[in-house]
């Protein structure tokens, strides 16, 4: 029986036409190794008295292959990345510092004073709704009306 040396080099071109078949473009060098990988199972596993080696390592490294495709395929329709654009856009979007005292002041001129009690309450404070409604003595629906009226005329003022 040859060596598996001698097998590797007389069916390397096999498999590079296997992934070209395919047409594997990326990762090229990873389908290749499970290309020869699966070359090695099969001439371990080779009965002669079955058929040629030929056909055997054909099927053995074809199959292989494509399970392989199957798997990374399904596993990138499952996982979503964002790109790169995606995080500058986002960076971009924001050019104030939304922190800063003198800022958010100078955008809750157009709020009642409720809604501005809202804002610095949330902001600053990081209170809840209950916690507001407890400290000014309202209700949490009427902190949720302050919430709602604020929002709003702040996505206007941030849209113009």
């Amino acid at each position: 029986m040859e060596s598996f040396e001698d097998i590797l080099n007389q069916y390397e071109p096999m498999i590079h036409k296997i992934i070209h078949t395919l047409k594997i473009y990326q990762n090229k060098d990873d389908y290749f190794q499970i290309g020869v990988i699966s070359l090695w199972e099969a001439w371990k596993q080779f009965n002669p008295e079955k058929g040629k080696f030929l056909n055997f390592a054909y099927t053995s490294v074809k199959g292989r292959i494509l399970n392989e495709l199957t798997k990374n395929n399904s596993r990138e329709e499952r996982t979503q990345f964002a790109k790169d654009e995606y995080w500058a856009l986002i960076e971009d979007q924001n050019t104030l510092d939304p922190l800063e005292f003198d800022t958010i002041l100078g955008l809750c001129q157009p709020l009642t004073d409720k809604q501005k009690r809202w804002v610095f309450y949330t902001v600053f404070n990081g209170m809840s709704i209950t916690d507001i409604a407890k400290q000014e003595g309202v209700s949490p629906s009427a902190v949720k009306l302050w919430r709602k009226g604020a929002t709003e005329k702040l996505r206007q003022i941030l849209s113009n």
